[in-house]
């Protein structure tokens, strides 16, 4: 595994660059967002999503899976915001939160058959500059270490995936607190389905 560092509060082009290469080539990249640190792949890469999805144990066809983008505007190519979404979205995101909303017709080949993604857009430089170098939205899934309070600590990150990613962007100490999970796939009636990090408030 490769590790790139980049300070907090600041966005290495040339490192961001790098690793949405790897990205783009199908590779795993571990980065910082709002909350916790996370593991992505290229969302339109099937083999990536695949491989992403057995480091992770996760099984595909039956768990949620999230998108990250840079923005709204990177979003809308994949779910589909109506006008109660897109003032919701509007007041929270960059943010900690994931909003479950309806899918939208032009899907990566992994979401087929979904009616809901997951569409984050984290308060986070590093995270968005990298989806928006990649060109695309990033299939992306928090890390998981048995110690909480390794959660933190890219060190310890790097080592527990070390033969997983290629890449780990150390972007200083990470969160522990998950984002929190809404569902607006009504946007009339949206509904906390996690509490995270910030708390929903309608």
């Amino acid at each position: 595994m490769k590790i790139l560092k980049i300070y907090p509060g600041q966005v290495d082009s040339r490192h961001i660059a790098e690793a949405a290469a790897t990205i783009r080539d199908g590779g795993v990249v571990i980065f910082p967002t709002d909350t916790l640190y996370a593991l992505g792949c290229d969302a339109l890469n099937h083999r990536a999503i695949e491989r992403m999805c057995r480091i992770k144990g996760i099984e595909p066809d039956s768990r949620p899976l999230s998108l990250l983008c840079a923005d709204l505007s990177q979003a809308s190519d994949y779910v589909r915001i109506d006008n109660g979404a897109f003032r919701v979205l509007r007041h929270y995101l960059p943010g900690p939160f994931t909003f479950l909303l309806p899918s939208a017709l032009r899907l990566p080949k992994a979401f087929k058959g979904r009616k809901t993604i997951g569409l984050r857009v984290p308060d986070n430089d590093i995270a968005r500059a990298l989806a928006a170098e990649t060109g695309g939205p990033l299939l992306c899934t928090s890390v998981r270490l048995d110690d909480p309070e390794e959660l933190e600590e890219p060190d310890s990150i790097a080592m527990h995936y070390a033969t997983a990613a290629e890449v780990l962007i150390d972007g200083g100490h990470g969160g522990t607190v998950p984002s929190t999970i809404v569902d607006l796939t009504d946007s009339s009636a949206p509904e906390t389905v996690r509490e995270g990090a910030v708390p929903f408030e309608v």
